[in-house]
Parts: C-alpha cells; sequence; structure tokens
C-alpha cells in the first residue's frame, strides 16, 4: 500500500538523519502499573525538493510489550508559495488504519488564511473550512474567522480583539454564543473570564513562576477545577470534577520531553 511505503521510507529516513525526541506521559494518576505509563518516539526531519519545503516524521510507542501496536502515527507536510499563497499540505495517517489519511490544507497571504480539514482514502471527504481575515483599528488588532463543519452542517464564527493587555474573544453560532475577556493585570499574572449564553460561567488564572515557568487554573462552577504546571520541560496537568463544593476525584497527567 502507499501509506505502508511512505510509513517506512519515513521512519527510516528520520531514524538515521534526526534527532528524537523522548515524551513520557502518566494519566490519571495510576501508578501501580505499567498501563499508566504511555512513553512514545517521536522522529522529525526536513529537506528541500525544488520549490518545495518537506517535512516528515513518525511517533512510536515504547510501552507495549505487543511489537506490532508500536507504531502510532507518521505524517508528511509539504509547504511551498503559489501566486504569493503560502501553502502547505500535512497529511497523518493512523498505523491501525492504512487506509486513510487525515488531511490539512493551509494558505495565508498576509492578513487572509484559509484552513480545510479531510480525510483521503477510498475517496476525499472534507470534515470542516475556516477563513481567518484580520485587520488593525487603532492601536488594536481584529480577526473574523468564520467556521463551518460538513459532517455536522453547524457553522459559527470567531471575533478576537487585541489591544495589547486586553484581549476579547466572542463565538457565535446560531445555537450558542460566548465571550471571553483576557487582561494581563500585571507582568506575572492574566486573568480570563468567560460567559456563554447557557449560563455558563468559567474563569481561567494563569500566573508566571518565572524561568519559563508558569501555573494555569481554570474553575468551572459545579463543573471541574483544572490546573497546568508548565515547568520548562515538564508539563502536569490536574482534572477534579466537582459536584457542588465538593471535589469528586483528581485525574493527573505528567509529561515530560527529552530531546537527544
Amino acid at each position: 500500500m502507499k501509506f505502508s511505503a511512505f510509513a517506512l521510507l519515513s521512519i527510516f529516513s528520520v531514524a538515521a538523519a534526526g534527532r528524537p525526541s523522548l515524551t513520557i506521559k502518566v494519566r490519571d494518576g495510576a501508578f501501580a502499573g505499567l498501563d499508566a505509563i504511555d512513553p512514545s518516539i517521536s522522529w522529525s526531519d526536513s529537506t528541500k525538493s525544488g520549490e518545495i519545503d518537506l517535512e516528515y516524521g513518525a511517533d512510536v510507542g515504547a510501552s507495549s510489550t505487543d511489537i506490532a501496536s508500536l507504531p502510532k502515527s507518521f505524517w508528511g507536510k509539504a509547504s511551498t508559495d503559489v501566486s504569493g499563497w503560502a501553502t502547505s499540505v500535512r497529511a497523518e495517517v493512523d498505523a491501525a488504519d492504512l487506509t486513510s489519511a487525515d488531511v490539512e490544507v493551509e494558505a495565508e497571504n498576509g492578513d487572509t488564511s484559509l484552513k480545510l480539514f479531510a480525510s483521503a482514502g477510498k475517496a476525499f471527504a472534507v470534515s470542516k473550512v475556516e477563513a481567518t481575515q484580520g485587520f488593525d483599528s487603532g492601536d488594536a488588532r481584529i480577526t473574523v474567522n468564520p467556521r463551518y463543519n460538513v459532517e455536522t452542517e453547524e457553522a459559527d464564527v470567531v471575533l478576537g480583539y487585541d489591544a495589547g493587555d486586553t484581549n476579547v474573544e466572542v463565538t457565535a453560532s446560531a445555537d450558542a454564543q460566548s465571550i471571553t475577556l483576557s487582561q494581563q493585570i500585571d507582568e506575572d499574572n492574566r486573568v480570563a473570564p468567560t460567559l456563554a449564553s447557557s449560563g455558563s460561567v468559567s474563569i481561567e488564572w494563569e500566573r508566571s513562576l518565572g524561568d519559563d515557568s508558569s501555573l494555569t487554573t481554570t474553575v468551572t462552577p459545579d463543573e471541574s477545577v483544572d490546573l497546568e504546571w508548565k515547568d520548562a520541560s515538564w508539563t502536569a496537568n490536574i482534572n477534579m470534577p466537582i459536584s457542588g463544593a465538593n471535589i469528586e476525584g483528581a485525574n493527573v497527567s505528567i509529561k515530560r520531553e527529552v530531546n537527544f
């Protein structure tokens, strides 16, 4: 199969020429066995063919005792300029299903960008399309991002307003609307409340800890408290479902990336 041949070419080419990165994840706070650890090795490399920039890579699992289940996915990306548009096509294949690929097509020209998401196999089917138009208004930057989901026939638009320390994002569809106001309080603290038309409210607080470290807390009343702690190459995520004032458990994910 074409996808299988491409997978082998990508893996062996990158293994020989690229530097692998090792990512180790601990899921759901379950440390009793190896099933809690989900390590994967990612290879990637790039080259150039004429006016086309090529990138390719593969993700390989390292925790399973079943050799056949080790490959997870492989991908390739080609980028070039077409009549002033910076255009790229990226395809990713799940190793468990070599009959199809997820495809992303992007094109950018100045303040305008277009994106198309599709699946390719026996047939080519578009799943989502979106466009983004940006422009300056005084000291602020405004963006308009209409999106359409072909599979569900749902459409919405995201309006963004960026004025340095203050950012506003409005997402609106026929059935629901939400608004997020992000405010940089000082050099180390940012607060971003979100209000949805359904009545739900959440608030995000990001605290810079210095040295590429930060702690982000998101509270959604009667739903969850989420913490993300970034410390250089370490990332820890904690999700705590809540009901009223009661915490009903905790899910923990810890990840570290090591570049050789």
